[in-house]
């Protein structure tokens, strides 16, 4: 046999040490193949291995239902902030602030620890999901204005985290609306500020502020998950964009119902969203009434969740049934989007999305409970 491939060589014009040659550089080559065929999945997976587990392990602490009802039937604030004391998520918060405020700050240091467990890949969205406290403090600080508020009562209002506390607080003394955006000036919120300044001026509304920093916030978020290169930042995508979406028809929903045009806040929309496209939101937007609006959005995903919530809403005559339906979508769809990669992001989003959850409910139990006798069955009916 060996004669025989050594006469086959000698007829083609190669020598045996050429062929042992090409057949090592062969093996390496597919060898290599292989390698990095069946090394590539652990490679994906590797950098979301430990913050997948201290997420999970955090996620073993989030209250359950059971739980949640016992808060629920607390007879008052003073017992909702004992039960919370028993767990230490709550407790190092509870020992130093009010509850409103140990909980906003909780919910702040989860923003602050997933940017820094996040995987290079997706950690720039994170990061600016972080922000969501720095804008939280500036809008507070602009309400407080607005109503007229003191320093220490503006003080109050903030939550001592986030990357420009500091500079916020030393806000709390200013005049004006006015004062406190140019003295942003230099930082990244001034320039969005400082456009939606002569709105306010001339409309002697806030929401052009408010809604100016939301719009910036989502842009730069939905702008962290461009070009989905992988399933990981696909699911992003998708998460972020539903939330894009949301906070559009929230806007939309909110502005009919005060009778605000189009042209009113179409600065505000931001028009690259996950689903509804800048034509469907003009669309819903010149909508004769809020009724209109949710039968205009036949076809997409929201028309069922907005659908079911309608008749309440013609009930009750307040758009909150929208925003509560629309926030437990996206509830549901950050856990649907756990699951389609559990050793990846998914996890991630999960416990986020869970974790915004609880700290919601947790509040609305705590407003509910500074009124006397307020039904256990009323709170329910608000939890997400």
């Amino acid at each position: 046999m060996a004669d025989e491939i050594t006469s086959i060589l000698e007829t083609i014009g190669i020598t045996p040490e050429t062929f042992i040659v090409f057949m090592i550089v062969v093996i390496m080559v597919v060898g290599a193949i292989v390698v990095i065929v069946t090394t590539r999945p652990i490679l994906d997976i590797y950098p979301y291995l430990n913050p997948i587990a201290k997420v999970r392990a955090r996620k073993g602490r989030l209250f359950s239902e059971k739980q949640i009802t016992e808060i629920v039937d607390a007879n008052n604030t003073g017992e909702v902030v004992n039960y919370l004391r028993g767990f230490p998520d709550y407790a190092p918060y509870l020992d130093n602030y009010s509850l409103d405020k140990a909980l906003d700050i909780q919910l702040a240091d989860t923003y602050d620890l997933i940017y820094r467990i996040a995987p290079k890949e997706i950690k720039k969205s994170f990061k600016i999901m972080s922000k969501k406290t720095d804008i939280y403090n500036i809008k507070s600080l602009i309400i407080a204005k607005e109503v007229g508020f003191n320093a220490d009562e503006t003080r109050d209002l903030l939550i001592p985290s986030g990357s420009m506390y500091d500079n916020l607080e030393a806000l709390v003394d200013s005049d004006n609306i006015t004062s406190i955006v140019t003295a942003l000036d230099g930082t990244e919120y001034g320039s969005v500020l400082e456009d939606a300044l002569p709105k306010y001026e001339e409309t002697n509304m806030i929401l052009p502020l408010e809604a100016a920093l939301d719009n910036y916030y989502l842009k730069n978020l939905l702008a962290s998950t461009e070009v989905p290169a992988d399933e990981n930042k696909q699911i992003l995508f998708s998460y972020v964009g539903t939330q894009v979406d949301i906070a559009n028809l929230k806007l939309i929903i909110r502005a009919k119902e005060d009778g605000l045009d189009y042209n009113t806040i179409s600065s505000y929309i931001l028009s690259d969203g996950y689903q509804l496209r800048e034509w469907k939101l003009k669309d819903l937007m010149e909508s004769q009434d809020v009724s209109n609006i949710v039968s205009s959005l036949e076809g997409t995903k929201y028309a069922n969740i907005l659908s079911d919530a309608l008749a309440e809403y013609t009930e009750k005559g307040n758009v909150s049934v929208f925003e509560k339906a629309l926030d437990s979508y996206l509830a549901k769809s950050a856990n649907s989007l756990a699951l389609k990669k559990p050793l990846g992001i998914g996890p991630i989003i999960g416990y986020v999305s869970k974790k915004e959850t609880e700290i919601r409910n947790l509040k609305i139990i705590a407003r509910a409970k500074r009124e006397a006798n307020y039904p256990a069955s009323k709170i329910m009916e608000m939890l997400i």
